[in-house]
């Protein structure tokens, strides 16, 4: 009986020390984050791609793609796991000029009739700060791909009217369209060679 009372007494002590172990397990494991996913919110009209350029170099010429799709994924605890996917529609071109978009579209400029689309596939996000960071990524624009940086600036997120949950943020990009195949400065002049780019992305979590 002595042994038996020790036995007992021992698996006691086993099932309490274990109890214990896997309670502090359970506190200090790191927790798994996941990051969300989202879609672009283009129907609700809260999300924009426009450029500017400069006009002979006495004033900016302001332009924007009407119709464009795309997701993102976003973490606020591990904003470097973030990925981005966009394509624009290159014949929704709006300057609000019917005849300058006829001309831009023509094959010695952007050539839409051939070169529909664009499209970005990020590559890395590095967090710069809290609210900043740098979106790396390849953008395909006129059958050519190049890696580019995009500065993005994280505007907001949290739950909206509507029972969903948003994220928003803002990039710019300046590229050069000669290194796409486009020499805007031997026909606009070399105010034109380079292009701005002004990404503002409004996300509805899925």
């Amino acid at each position: 009986m002595k042994h038996l009372t020790i036995r007992l007494t021992q698996q006691r002590i086993s099932h309490y020390l274990l109890g214990v172990v896997l309670l502090v397990a359970s506190i200090t494991a790191p927790t798994i984050s996941v990051a969300d996913d989202y879609v672009i919110d283009t129907k609700g009209a809260h999300a924009f791609v426009q450029f500017r350029v400069k006009h002979l170099g006495y004033s900016w010429l302001y332009g924007r793609f009407n119709s464009f799709e795309g997701e993102f994924s976003y973490d606020p605890k591990k904003p470097n796991a973030s990925t981005v996917d966009i394509t624009v529609d290159m014949t929704s071109l709006d300057t609000n000029h019917a005849e300058r978009e006829t001309h831009l579209a023509a094959p010695k400029y952007l050539n839409s009739g051939k070169y529909t689309t664009a499209s970005f596939k990020s590559t890395a996000y590095k967090a710069i700060g809290d609210k900043t960071a740098v979106l790396t990524g390849d953008l395909t624009f006129m059958g050519v791909t190049k890696s580019i940086n995009i500065d993005v600036e994280h505007i907001g997120g949290g739950a909206d009217h509507w029972g969903g949950y948003r994220q928003g943020f803002e990039g710019k990009a300046t590229i050069t369209p000669k290194d796409f195949g486009l020499d805007m400065a031997s026909k606009l002049g070399e105010a034109a060679a380079q292009v701005e780019l002004i990404l503002s992305v409004e996300g509805i979590r899925k």
